[in-house]
């Protein structure tokens, strides 16, 4: 199949996103594929979950790549008495010159653009699902009344390792809801001199506004018409389906691990990210290897490991590592 792609739309496609992966890079040190993968959940129309430890930048990476972009922000620091209703708003009452009382929807954090969910899994459980319907369903239910939000809307969030104290283990269906999952990697020696020199010395960047609601729109419907030929999207569905232990085609090392496979979502976000990688790669078709390079942060955080694996050290990168080596290109 040809593609039939707007010649114009795809160059501006490439170049808008050069602009803005400048842009953080004129902040940020290094986590040039964090950059990379935060912009293909945006660009995707999705959320997108950054984990790492303290201190890695997680946060500057968010507030840098929302100075790129033109749109309303806001931030929430996830604590373990922060409310639902500090999330989405409440209904309070007031009274007006003509001494009428009445309830006045008062909307929180969450009627925003992009929001910077910061250190999520310290919140508890409840708090935590006040983001489920805005993350899948772009609303927000209170009092009975449904108030759509702002359009585009994004939720880029944060969390620290499960291991460090003062963390909650983030729903399943919350988790699911998150486009990609990326961890952040410590900085290398040459990184961290940078950091140093930037962070101890007189260094400043005047941000600059590299795109807008509707063009970060528009970037996305372009990304939607690439082509995905039969043999590639059959890949996606083999590889989502060795995910799932009772799959009769599932490696035995899934079938030990493995308590649930991933759900539809992760095949939707790979094809469509693989869509979006080709365009930045300057194809105007997808691969098998932008598959690949996706399943990591497509799948980690959608695979529920069971008992053993917990017991035994087995991370969903290392099922995921065994899925790319025998899950094979083409049916048998």
């Amino acid at each position: 199949m040809v593609a039939t792609l707007p010649e114009l739309n795809v160059s501006q496609f490439r170049e808008t996103s050069r602009r803005i992966e400048e842009e953080v890079g004129r902040v940020m040190v290094g986590q040039a594929e964090v950059v990379r993968d935060v912009l293909i959940s945006i660009l995707a129309g999705g959320h997108a979950l950054l984990e790492g430890v303290p201190g890695l930048g997680k946060t500057q990476l968010v507030r840098t790549l929302a100075d790129a972009l033109d749109l309303q922000f806001s931030r929430i620091q996830f604590t373990p008495d922060l409310m639902p209703s500090d999330i989405t708003g409440t209904n309070i009452l007031i009274e007006d010159e003509s001494r009428q009382r009445r309830f006045s929807f008062q909307a929180g954090p969450i009627f925003a653009n992009l929001v910077l969910a910061d250190e999520i899994n310290r919140a508890t459980p409840k708090t935590q699902a006040a983001l489920l319907e805005a993350m899948q369903e772009k609303t927000c239910t209170i009092a009975n009344v449904i108030h759509p939000l702002a359009q585009p809307f994004f939720v880029l969030a944060t969390q620290n390792p499960l291991e460090m104290e003062g963390t909650y283990p983030l729903p399943e269906a919350q988790l699911d809801r998150f486009f990609f999952k990326l961890i952040v990697r410590y900085p290398s020696s040459g990184e961290l001199t940078e950091i140093l020199r930037r962070t101890t010395s007189v260094f400043v960047v005047d941000s600059v506004k590299v795109a807008d609601g509707p063009t970060i729109k528009a970037m996305g419907d372009v990304a939607r018409q690439v082509p995905i030929a039969n043999h590639v999207s059959d890949f996606v569905v083999r590889l989502v389906l060795a995910t799932h232990p009772d799959n009769e085609h599932a490696p035995a090392f899934v079938k030990k691990y493995v308590r649930y496979g991933v759900s539809p979502r992760g095949a939707q976000a790979l094809v469509l990210g693989a869509k979006i990688r080709a365009l930045l790669e300057g194809r105007l078709n997808v691969a098998i290897d932008d598959i690949r390079s996706l399943v990591f942060p497509a799948l980690r955080h959608r695979l529920i490991l069971n008992f053993e694996a917990e017991a035994g050290g087995v991370s969903p990168d290392d099922v995921l590592k065994v899925l790319i080596e025998q899950v094979p290109e083409s049916a048998a």
